[in-house]
């Protein structure tokens, strides 16, 4: 009988740790983990309201005004909320973009960037009709929650290394 190879298909592959433990600690310990965590919900907020207002818009053809300021406000909270990820990213990973852990995400958040900036580009220069802007800000909020999903989905890894990294409790449910 032939030994089993240590990959097999009824076993998952070990999945390498989103954080080694001084990233976690340099993590853990910098403010901009903290200025993260209230700039991220603080932009989903703008984009669940703007959202609502351009759909409004497209749909009655009202509150062109609200529309847009409202997606000015979340393109200005997406332009902090990048450069203060990439102050993070330099502090823990070492580099300001692109970190292998966070590679995919910083990909697409050039995407989410580069339509906002076409938008502000067809508001600023009237490229654009308004139908067109919000077309434009609507295939960006698109983009933007497929990448809030990778980011929420990278939370999530994070809290579950944390979690096998944690020491076990004993028989006795006391912790070593």
């Amino acid at each position: 009988m032939q030994p089993k190879p240590s990959y097999s298909p009824d076993r998952p592959a070990a999945r390498r740790q989103l954080y080694t433990k001084a990233e976690r600690a340099r993590r853990d310990a910098t403010k901009w983990t903290l200025v993260q965590g209230i700039l991220a919900p603080l932009q989903f907020l703008a984009f669940g309201v703007s959202l609502a207002l351009v759909l409004r818009f497209l749909w009655t053809g009202d509150g062109y005004t609200a529309a847009t300021v409202s997606i000015l406000v979340k393109t200005a909270l997406l332009y902090l909320i990048m450069v203060t990820g990439a102050i993070w990213e330099k502090v823990v990973f070492g580099q300001y973009l692109f970190a292998p852990a966070f590679f995919w995400e910083d990909v697409v958040s050039f995407a989410v960037i580069a339509l906002h900036t076409f938008y502000l580009y067809g508001l600023i220069t009237g490229a654009l009709d308004p139908a067109a802007q919000m077309t434009v800000a609507l295939a960006a909020y698109v983009t933007y929650v497929i990448n809030a999903g990778q980011f929420l989905w990278k939370l999530r890894q994070a809290r579950l290394d944390a979690g096998a990294a944690a020491p076990a409790p004993d028989a006795k449910g006391v912790t070593a």
